[in-house]
């Protein structure tokens, strides 16, 4: 197959990024061939005999939503000129007007709009005016590009559901979660000193953006100030942050280590006890993943996507987010019982394993394949906004379906 992919990274260090990274390295694995239209690659991407990269160049324009405009502008212009050499297109959200067979969806605006955390309502100033425009603006755009997609991906059952809320048809979504390295993310003993971590102490882990109240690390704070024996190391930048201030006041500094940001997260994980990540909105987060997969017990809430993936066995599901109380239970309960952080550890480890990236990517190409051979039943489904029960032995257009 042709296989044409349009992100606007694709690589490391980048959620979305990766996620193609991994489905193009699975594209070459089986010998297609894959085109990117992308503003970053990764290096060993771009001297791929079966790849051809063609850059979007984006950088020089001033916000976060002209570059995206610029992107989409510049990738709809040329697939004008080169669609009909691709078998398959797949795109990400609203990331440009061309139609698409399949869209991978990693967040959906017109969720984040409605959510009682977005940025517009914490932050009443030109910067929030400018969030809520960003977001708008993409609510309106990816309504579009869902209905001009042939298959929609949702990496989340939560993304799942918020499609279904905004009216795209459930038999036209698969979920497919996204994936976690479980060689790099794994259980193991680290000097906690060395990364700047008290020895001799439990220790929870907290990762996240916490300039913003989104991923909830206030309520973290105000459970921890109830467990004195509990200390917490958190993760992510602490410029125009109001938590270390927010720590002082709650008399808990001493429990708390506040790193800024980091990149070596495997290390971090291995000298945790448990991973806390009650956000009061996730799309979807690879930090959870990662945390299973380094054995880690998990607390996050119902708000988070992945919180899917958290069992019983492996860690504790908060049902509503700000709920301090039962958040400070949680985290008591794991404190007390190594046994059972073991079990929980354990358990998360073995959810993880089942979620690789090769696993993840053989499931996009699946689904690429079966759209490849069975064109004219996807043109069906895209023109009726709808996926119907295929019936063994029915013709649809020139295929026949065998089930």
């Amino acid at each position: 197959m042709e296989i044409c992919i349009v992100t606007h990274k694709v690589g490391y260090g980048d959620g979305q990024g990766r996620v193609n990274y991994e489905v193009t390295l699975e594209a070459l694995r089986q010998g297609h061939f894959t085109t990117l239209l992308s503003s970053e690659i990764s290096p060993d991407l771009e001297s791929h005999s079966q790849v051809t990269w063609v850059p979007i160049k984006v950088a020089n324009w001033p916000t976060e939503l002209a570059r995206n405009i610029a992107f989409s502008i510049q990738c709809a212009s040329w697939l004008r000129q080169h669609r009909a050499k691709f078998d398959l297109i797949q795109v990400n959200g609203a990331i440009t007007s061309t139609p698409a067979d399949v869209n991978a969806v990693h967040f959906v605006h017109s969720a984040w709009l409605r959510s009682p955390v977005h940025t517009f309502r914490v932050r009443r100033n030109l910067y929030g005016a400018y969030q809520w425009l960003y977001t708008a603006l993409n609510a309106r755009w990816e309504k579009r590009a869902f209905q001009r997609s042939r298959s929609i991906v949702a990496v989340s059952d939560k993304i799942a559901q918020e499609l279904i809320s905004i009216g795209v048809s459930p038999q036209r979504v698969k979920v497919i979660v996204n994936g976690v390295d479980g060689e790099e993310f794994v259980s193991g003993p680290v000097n906690r000193s060395s990364l700047g971590l008290p020895e001799d102490v439990t220790l929870a882990l907290f990762a996240g953006d916490i300039q913003t109240p989104r991923k909830n690390l206030d309520t973290v704070l105000l459970a921890l100030a109830q467990l004195p024996s509990l200390h917490l190391a958190i993760a992510g930048r602490t410029e125009g942050s109001p938590y270390p201030k927010m720590a002082n006041q709650l008399g808990i500094t001493q429990q708390t280590h506040f790193l800024g940001y980091r990149r070596d997260m495997p290390a971090l994980m291995k000298a945790a006890d448990f991973f806390v990540f009650p956000s009061r909105y996730e799309a979807c987060t690879l930090v959870l993943l990662e945390a299973m997969a380094s054995g880690l017990p998990v607390i996050t809430a119902t708000t988070a996507g992945g919180a899917e993936l958290v069992t019983s066995e492996s860690g504790i599901v908060l049902s509503d987010p700000n709920d301090v109380e039962t958040l400070a239970q949680a985290m008591a309960n794991l404190i007390g019982d190594t046994k059972l952080r073991e079990r929980m550890g354990q358990a998360a480890r073995s959810t993880a394993k089942q979620h690789s990236w090769a696993t993840m990517a053989e499931q996009y190409l699946q689904l690429f394949e079966t759209m490849h051979q069975h064109p004219d039943l996807f043109k069906i489904c895209y023109r009726q906004h709808s996926l119907k029960k295929i019936k063994p032995g029915k013709k649809y257009g020139a295929n026949q379906i065998t089930l």
